[in-house]
């Protein structure tokens, strides 16, 4: 019997992993990020009237540098063309 644990509720189905990594790799390409920044992806819920119903955060941290992008669209819908144009027109957060 296998005693290891399975969360139901896990996103690690092989097409989620992947794709998280392909836009992992999409904003360090964009970015031209160093090795050290760290690069986060979340797909949630939208809420905001009219928007789809899914939408995907990026958050990048590198040193004090702090950015994040919303797209609104699902992981799988998007292009690395969604990224580039998202982040030549975000603004930079800093802490």
């Amino acid at each position: 019997m296998n005693s290891a644990f399975i969360n139901p509720l896990a996103r690690g189905t092989p097409a989620v992993v992947s794709r998280t990594r392909a836009i992992k790799q999409w904003t360090r390409e964009v970015l031209t990020l160093s090795d050290d920044a760290i690069v986060s992806v979340n797909e949630l819920a939208c809420h905001v009237p009219g928007c789809p119903p899914k939408e995907t955060v990026v958050l990048v941290m590198q040193g004090a540098r702090r950015m994040h992008v919303s797209i609104h669209k699902a992981m799988q819908d998007l292009t690395k063309a969604d990224f580039a144009l998202a982040f030549a027109t975000m603004a930079e957060k800093s802490d």
